[in-house]
């Protein structure tokens, strides 16, 4: 008597339509907010890198503003951001011990991919969602990735409230999954 496997069928997933630049804000020479032992520079380098995993693993092409800690020069990632059609720069806000919650600033085209990402980041670490903001909005309001690039500015969590940061510490590669599901579809749709 033979053997007999069910074989299942996956759906195919739609073509990539979309071209997708990832980054990290902040440098090396600039750390963004320190908190708590943590630099947003060295938290969002380290995101941008597992998202980037995450997305090749979804077999969703991109580029980024560099490898592991290090990212370029703004005026790089702006440039390579406006050639895009889906560009995301990923920040952590700071603001007194009582400030929580994730938010997105961009331009009215990308608030709607930006209440996404919202509400899956804030869902995946259980803090507050702020919402997608016009660029004019928050700490790096006008920034030119947003002004020039087109691009999404997406504020992780405060770094200066200690329950964001060990929310994110403990999840974040379940919310780099998130993350990169929520950017896989985008660059997927019509």
């Amino acid at each position: 008597m033979g053997w007999i496997t069910e074989v299942k069928t996956v759906p195919q997933a739609a073509p990539q339509r979309h071209t997708v630049v990832i980054c990290a804000g902040h440098s090396n020479r600039d750390p963004g907010a320190v908190a708590h032992g943590y630099t947003e520079a060295g938290i969002v380098a380290e995101f941008r890198n597992l998202v980037s995993d995450e997305l090749a693993e979804l077999g969703i092409r991109h580029l980024t503003d560099g490898e592991g800690v290090d990212n370029w020069p703004l005026s790089d990632a702006v440039q390579i951001a406006a050639e895009a059609s889906l560009a995301v720069e990923f920040h952590c806000n700071a603001a007194s011990p009582a400030a929580t919650g994730v938010e997105t600033l961009s331009r009215s085209h990308n608030q709607r991919l930006g209440s996404r990402l919202c509400h899956a980041i804030a869902d995946t670490l259980g803090i507050p969602n702020r919402g997608a903001k016009p660029e004019t909005a928050g700490q790096h309001h006008r920034l030119a990735f947003v002004s020039d690039g087109g691009g999404i500015i997406v504020e992780l969590f405060f770094l200066t409230h200690k329950q964001d940061l060990a929310a994110y510490l403990a999840g974040k590669r379940g919310l780099a999954k998130e993350v990169a599901r929520v950017l896989a579809d985008a660059a997927r749709a019509s």
